[in-house]
């Protein structure tokens, strides 16, 4: 009887490939993106974040988590990225389908005041959804400089759906390209023509973090390192306490600037 090919291993493998594109043909966009986040950052303002279904998670990976600080917001819309029910209320069809209403974004934004010094970044491994690219296209013309995270190769085998006939990547500023395939699943099975394990977590979790780091570099050189949350196996109970408060007192005033006005008169 033939034996299959073994699987431990086969999903590493590829999540190693990616990550080793990533490191070799991304290291400029990479330093780009960090420098709009750097500039937003020092000058008081914030990097917003936004992404539509799983694209939520580098969303939290970036902030607040320990090792992140304040200046990044992110922007997670419940209706597009909790529904982990599957099925019924708060479903995967009703996600699915809202993320692409037309008009979404512009209603997502109007929550806030944003502009310079301000920066958006965009998450979407495919980058086709309708609020991804409605957000990008949103973000500039309140002149921020926006960043896409996207799948170049995904972006491109799918068809354009948004009445523009755009991708998320026409209207950003900088693209870091995360490398994932069509369809982002990394391994065949034998006699299985659907792909599994997807790529895109972990490219968008190097992304993110990649870029948190050289941002924390660059604001340290310049002395406007935010408050880090940092774990109390660290630093100690009272400098961990001492810490998030401080971090959530930073963001908590760059927040109120983004909302002052929003519920005002906008005339």
């Amino acid at each position: 009887m033939e034996m299959s090919t073994p699987t431990f291993g086969r999903w590493l493998a590829e999540a190693r490939r990616i990550l080793d594109r990533f490191e070799s043909t991304q290291s400029e966009t990479i330093a780009t993106a960090a420098g709009l986040c750097t500039e937003a950052i020092v000058a008081d303002g914030l990097v917003h974040l936004f992404g539509t279904g799983h694209s939520r998670i580098p969303l939290e990976e970036m902030f607040p988590r320990y090792g992140s600080y304040p200046g990044f917001h992110p922007i997670a819309e419940l209706s597009m990225t909790f529904h982990t029910q599957v099925v019924g209320a708060n479903g995967q069809r009703q996600a699915m389908f809202i993320e692409r209403v037309e008009g979404l974004a512009e209603q997502i934004l109007a929550n806030f005041e944003l502009g310079p010094p301000d920066a958006m970044m965009v998450f979407s491994a495919g980058g086709l959804s309708t609020v991804s690219i409605e957000m990008a296209m949103g973000a500039r013309r309140r002149s921020m400089p926006v960043i896409a995270i996207t799948s170049v190769t995904q972006s491109m085998a799918g068809r354009p759906r948004h009445p523009t006939g755009t991708r998320l990547l026409d209207h950003a500023d900088v693209v870091i390209d995360i490398g994932t395939p069509a369809g982002d699943a990394l391994v065949t099975l034998d006699g299985v023509d659907t792909p599994v394990g997807p790529g895109s977590t972990i490219a968008f979790a190097a992304v993110v973090n990649e870029i948190k780091v050289q941002v924390a570099d660059e604001l340290a050189r310049r002395n406007a390192l935010p408050p880090v949350i940092t774990s109390p196996s660290v630093v100690g109970e009272e400098r961990a306490s001492a810490l998030f408060d401080a971090a959530y007192r930073d963001h908590a005033r760059r927040y109120a600037r983004a909302i002052s006005r929003s519920s005002g008169d906008r005339g």
